[in-house]
């Protein structure tokens, strides 16, 4: 057994797959239409028969006061790896995204949490370097 999917609940579909292709770097993987939504997936380019995240639209009843609860609470909705979080950190601030945590370590990891501008706060997070 294995992940396959992912999913994370997005306001606008369309401007989920700008920011998480053109800001945070993924690539698009399926676009099938499906009424005023798609089936909109996209992956890690280095990986791309990896796992799929799934842009799935917020229209369930149950998705905003969830969504908003978290954000109100300052939790994450998931985490990406990345290999250095401060160069991810610089990377994003210069393209304008806006971040909730500044990168900080926390023993083994270093994260930084960010909006993806769609209702969700994300944490980027890389394993830090063991001390010698």
């Amino acid at each position: 057994m294995r992940i396959n999917l992912a999913s994370i609940h997005v306001d606008d579909q369309q401007k989920a797959l700008r920011f998480y292709t053109e800001v945070l770097g993924f690539v698009k993987k399926n676009d099938v239409p499906l009424g005023e939504h798609s089936w909109l997936t996209v992956v890690a380019p280095e990986d791309p028969d990896g796992v799929e995240l799934v842009l799935e639209p917020s229209d369930h009843p149950a998705v905003r006061p969830y969504k908003e609860a978290l954000v109100a609470d300052g939790i994450p909705f998931t985490s990406f790896a990345v290999t250095d979080v401060h160069a991810e950190f610089d990377r994003l601030k210069g393209l304008g995204v806006t971040f909730t945590q500044e990168p900080a370590s926390m023993g083994p990891v270093t994260t930084a949490v960010l909006d993806d501008t769609c209702g969700n706060l994300i944490q980027i997070a890389a394993m830090n370097e063991p001390a010698a």
